[in-house]
């Protein structure tokens, strides 16, 4: 009782009473429970449609159905519920057939919503084909499709049809076009969801489609053998690569003699067409809406390219993804591409798709998720392999290492794939484990750059899970020479791992016979100032190991001046004060005989640089920022002393040359160095009979600074290419344009000869040697035909870019003249009909 009699009081540490003035009312106050607005409940349920393995799909759809066609009448519902159903189309490749789906069951119920759906898609989709949006085009395409048996006549047909005359006007005009087969891709990958939606009667007009498609599709393009992932060969590749269009084309032909089954795909509206209990639902026939294919149609942004089939799953004992006989193994990686190349803003949700894959197909495509490996062949005979993990893992693969370019930065499909990681460990990291071993046992017979982007991910993966790799399977592959291509691979990738760490850290994570591949000189946070030392030494000849080890391992020349030139960068002195310092070294060097005196006092100024820079990033550029007019006046004395800016900084980084390439890349912004000069600093000075070419850094820092040079002449078109623009401007960019244009193909000249040389031996040092290593000398060849392959396709791309954009802007002036000539025709039957009535 005193308990209670003290709680009652009010006092301290008591119950007060104070805040509740209204007792009486709130006992009568019942709060009406939350009712959520119907466009909102709408708009949670189609976002989420088809994502949840725990719910029936087909009830979701009926529900949201049910829900629009209640609250038809509502303008928000009826505007939203449009937007969103294009959106999802748009985004989230995945969901089609079920959104879809959606329209087919309100079409039971609304018919008016149901066409508004359809007037606002063909309104969209004219709008992408007026502008070449393609990957648009497709999708809307395929959500028309699979609302096929809701459209009066031929549907969609038609305009395959007219997409496939203009696809053969472009293959008329010229046969290395890639446009045409872009659109013959376009219907081909439509096809199939045509025959799958709930519409039947169209055999024959697929067939018809597949006969004129074949021409085209089985035609090799140009590029085609550019694009080849394997040009080496080799035993130890699967199979080989196929071009995507022509593989597509075979597949739907064996799928047509099987009566168009497509297994693979969902059919969400089966059990959607039925109005009520007793007899069964017809679809209200719409209509389709105008759509105009253009004539000339345009390239659009992104340049198409012929694609070849590429998989990491290739060679397993068990099939865990399908093969390129079966239409799924098409079906499922355009989808997938779709999803991860629209959603490039939130590798989060794209990972979760990813994850999510046997959601969005026919129940039975794929077994139970993260089933192990061991276990797959445990699987009834008959019932699918097909490990969803491994197909989408193989999807992020296929975009990660394509050729010739990606369409976002590498990065991206980095992420997605450590996101993918974190949120199913137990389901994707065996499946990265088994594509890492595939990847590294085709390294000898991989294309040049899809081994660097290999490595780069490769490294970049495991900085994201502790730097953990079973490296005792590559343990034999350590004695291996250098210009071996794995031996190659592992010291690159270790040079990486340190880069985004620090030696002593990698040094801990590797078995024994690895430890010499870390020196005691890579776990030195700052290198030694090599000026340090008085006493005066001859330069040693750089090993084939380490081909910019510091010349001088004691004592150097000119110490005294360069010692003041650190001091005085230090002191942020005059560059008057440093100017007589650099004057005492080249009047020292004429007194030894040097030729060219600015090289050593070049020598000297930039190292004390990359000594004062080198605690971090930002140090260094501050540095630089300080000293640019004095670097900048170096080159036009002398282009010996502009590379040797490029030599003093790869000499001062030698034991982690990633750093130099990342200061060399700056001074190419700064224009302090200039493109020619980096190529010739590493194909022609430091050459070293070809053995430079095995080098991981060196072939970053040739292909940054070629890519620096072909994205100026790519911004130069893209402006003159802007409509509308002035004709004094046009002509000021196409001057421009030119002399781009010329130092591109000088450059790419360079390097072409360079490579030459080595993949044919006849590199002065290489010719000495031929008699003396037989075998090594056939690997460092080999070196020289990976590099030049590349590089030639990195002009044969740029060429066909430009040709393209220029083609584009010429059918984008040729459209807006027609269109012109149509609005004028237009005004003048207006003008006559005015006349006629007054």
């Amino acid at each position: 009782m005193a308990d209670i009699d003290r709680r009652n009081s009010g006092g301290r540490g008591g119950y007060s009473n104070r805040k509740r003035r209204f007792r009486e009312d709130d006992e009568f106050d019942r709060r009406r429970p939350y009712q959520e607005p119907a466009h909102l409940k709408v708009r949670k349920q189609l976002l989420a449609i088809a994502e949840s393995p725990f719910k029936k799909t087909d009830e979701e759809i009926q529900v949201i159905a049910d829900t629009v066609a209640e609250h038809y009448e509502d303008d928000e519902i009826r505007g939203n519920f449009t937007d969103l159903v294009l959106q999802i189309v748009v985004d989230q490749a995945l969901k089609i057939p079920f959104v879809a789906a959606v329209i087919l069951a309100l079409n039971l119920k609304r018919p008016d919503l149901a066409q508004e759906v359809l007037t606002r898609a063909t309104t969209a989709l004219n709008e992408h084909f007026r502008t070449g949006a393609w990957r648009e085009v497709k999708l809307l395409l395929r959500f028309l499709a699979c609302l096929q048996d809701m459209l009066e006549f031929e549907g969609v047909f038609p305009v395959l049809e007219e997409l496939f005359s203009r696809s053969a006007d472009l293959q008329a005009a010229s046969i290395d076009d890639s446009l045409g087969l872009a659109l013959v891709k376009i219907i081909l990958l439509t096809i199939p969801y045509l025959m799958a939606s709930s519409a039947s009667g169209f055999e024959a007009h697929a067939g018809n489609l597949l006969e004129k498609t074949d021409i085209i599709a089985s035609a090799p393009h140009a590029l085609e053998a550019l694009v080849d992932p394997y040009p080496g060969g080799g035993d130890d590749i699967g199979h080989e690569p196929q071009s995507i269009i022509s593989l597509l084309q075979k597949q739907l032909v064996a799928e047509a003699a099987q009566s168009w089954e497509l297994a693979c795909l969902p059919r969400p509206w089966r059990t959607l067409l039925v109005w009520d209990q007793e007899k069964p639902a017809t679809q209200t026939k719409h209509k389709l809406p105008p759509i105009i294919v253009p004539s000339p149609v345009l390239q659009g942004v992104r340049p198409q390219l012929p694609e070849v089939y590429f998989s990491v799953y290739a060679d397993q004992d068990v099939e865990t993804v399908p093969p390129t006989s079966s239409i799924a193994s098409l079906i499922l990686r355009d989808s997938l591409v779709d999803t991860i190349n629209t959603l490039d803003y939130n590798r989060n949700a794209t990972a979760k798709f990813l994850i999510d894959l046997d959601c969005y197909f026919a129940p039975e495509t794929f077994v139970k998720r993260a089933t192990p490996f061991d276990r797959l062949k445990d699987v009834e005979t008959g019932k699918s392999t097909w490990k969803p993990e491994d197909v989408a893992v193989d999807a992020v693969f296929s975009q990660l290492l394509q050729l010739p370019n990606a369409e976002h930065k590498l990065v991206y499909y980095h992420s997605v794939l450590t996101e993918s990681c974190k949120i199913a460990p137990a389901a994707i990291a065996p499946c990265l484990g088994r594509a890492i071993r595939y990847l590294y046992r085709s390294v000898d017979a991989m294309d040049l750059e899809l081994e660097y982007r290999f490595m780069d991910w490769f490294t970049h993966h495991l900085s994201n899970f502790g730097f953990t790799w079973k490296w005792t399977e590559w343990v034999d592959d350590v004695e291996l020479p250098l210009a071996k291509p794995k031996k190659a691979f592992i010291i690159g990738a270790l040079e990486k791992e340190i880069r985004l760490s620090f030696a002593q850290r990698i040094r801990g994570t590797l078995p024994e016979p690895y430890q010499a591949l870390i020196t005691e000189a890579k776990e030195k946070d700052i290198p030694d100032f090599k000026y340090n030392s008085d006493s005066r030494r001859q330069p040693i000849r750089h090993s084939c190991r380490r081909p910019l080890a510091n010349r001088f391992v004691q004592g150097t020349p000119y110490a005294p001046q360069a010692r003041e030139i650190l001091r005085l960068l230090r002191a942020k002195a005059p560059d008057s004060e440093i100017g007589i310092q650099l004057t005492s070294i080249q009047s020292e060097a004429l007194s030894f005989g040097v030729a060219d005196p600015l090289i050593p006092s070049t020598d000297a100024y930039m190292t004390a640089i990359c000594f004062v820079g080198s605690k971090s990033l930002s140090h260094v550029l501050n540095c630089i920022e300080r000293c640019k007019e004095r670097l900048l006046a170096l080159g036009p004395q002398s282009e010996a002393a502009r590379r040797q800016i490029v030599t003093s900084v790869m000499q001062y980084w030698a034991e982690t040359p990633g750093v130099g390439v990342n200061i060399v890349d700056k001074l190419l912004n700064y224009t302090i160095l200039t493109p020619i000069s980096v190529i010739n600093w590493a194909l022609e000075d430091n050459i070293d009979r070809g053995m430079i070419l095995t080098h991981a850094y060196v072939y970053e820092m040739v292909a940054s600074t070629i890519h620096k040079v072909t994205n100026r002449v790519r911004q130069i078109v893209i402006a003159r290419n802007q409509p509308a623009l002035p004709a004094e401007q046009v002509t000021i960019l196409d001057e421009t344009l030119e002399k781009e244009k010329a130092q591109m193909k000088d450059l790419f000249a360079t390097v072409q000869d360079a490579l030459i040389g080595v993949a044919s031996g006849i590199v002065d040092e290489m010719a000495e040697s031929r008699n003396q290593d037989t075998e090594g000398e056939a690997l460092i060849r080999g070196w020289g035909d990976r590099w030049l392959r590349v590089f030639r396709r990195k002009m044969a791309v740029e060429e066909t870019w430009m040709g393209e954009m220029m083609a584009n802007y010429e059918a984008m002036d040729a459209l807006v003249e027609i269109s012109a000539e149509v609005s004028n025709g237009n005004r003048a039957q207006e003008e006559d009909i005015d006349d006629e009535i007054s």
